[in-house]
């Protein structure tokens, strides 16, 4: 192996397409193709959902001016403030809410003129407030005639989706034209992961076997950045005791050693 195969940093160059994950890509460019107002992707932590994230901001072209917003928070003023420091414009502490409004409407008639349109994506979405999701939903109204000026997509866990299926959020949630719930792998599709994985780092052969890989999906549920974590712990048991393989009792001693620290309520999906 000529790198670290199961890195718990999402790395778009890794990145394995099981049906979930082609579909909520799919979404992404369905709601970027189609200026969709609000774009929704919602998945459990570590599913995969920041990785296709950094997939689509490589694949937009210099008409799209993103800007990225991770773990949101704040009142309304302190969201324009994020906002436009992910757009590359900070602004003087002192403004108001007024001042920082019109900067940001400004910018968005900008970069209109200027034959580009505006992407805001929020990662960790699920941390913002019901009011600040109402904020978003009225930067949505700033549009020139049929020309949308501003793209949103809101990335986050289930509890995102749960806020806005609320009968308050009812005008939040017409705003969204394209969505999709990201879900976890099951064992067919836990072993293609772990194969791949070795492949795109230089291993020719999976040092993994089957009821090793088995297990693994069995005490992570199928969740990627969990199966990562295991993976990991289970090649250095393997490697310190000079094993070629992981087995199944390597990644059961990684278990009873307690070193992986997993919800041990995870529902597994089987095959």
């Amino acid at each position: 192996m000529t790198i670290r195969p199961f890195a718990l940093a999402p790395d778009p160059d890794f990145l394995f397409w099981p049906p979930a994950h082609q579909r909520a890509y799919a979404m992404l460019e369905y709601g970027v193709m189609t200026h969709s107002p609000i774009t929704l992707i919602t998945g459990d932590i570590g599913a995969g959902k920041t990785t296709l994230l950094l997939h689509l901001m490589r694949s937009l072209g210099p008409e799209i001016c993103v800007g990225l917003i991770s773990n949101p928070s704040g009142a309304r003023a302190e969201l324009l403030r994020w906002v436009l420091m992910a757009l590359g414009h900070p602004v003087a502490p002192d403004q108001s809410y007024v001042d920082l409004f019109a900067t940001f409407q400004n910018l968005l008639i900008s970069e209109y003129a200027a034959g580009r349109r505006v992407m805001l994506i929020f990662d960790e979405a699920q941390n913002l407030s019901v009011e600040a999701l109402e904020e978003l939903r009225m930067f949505t109204n700033i549009n020139s005639g049929k020309d949308e000026l501003l793209q949103l997509i809101l990335v986050g866990q289930p509890e995102l989706r749960d806020i806005i299926d609320r009968p308050n959020m009812r005008q939040f949630a017409q705003r969204i034209a394209a969505n999709f719930h990201l879900t976890a792998m099951d064992r067919r599709t836990v072993r293609a992961y772990v194969a791949h994985r070795l492949k795109v780092a230089g291993c020719a052969d999976c040092v993994f076997t089957t009821p090793s890989v088995d297990l693994i999906h069995e005490r992570t549920g199928g969740v990627p950045r969990l199966v990562n974590q295991l993976c990991d712990l289970s090649l250095v048991y393997a490697f310190s005791k000079g094993r070629k393989s992981v087995t199944a009792a390597t990644v059961q001693q990684v278990l009873d050693d307690g070193v992986f620290f997993a919800v041990k309520s995870l529902p597994a999906k089987d095959s």
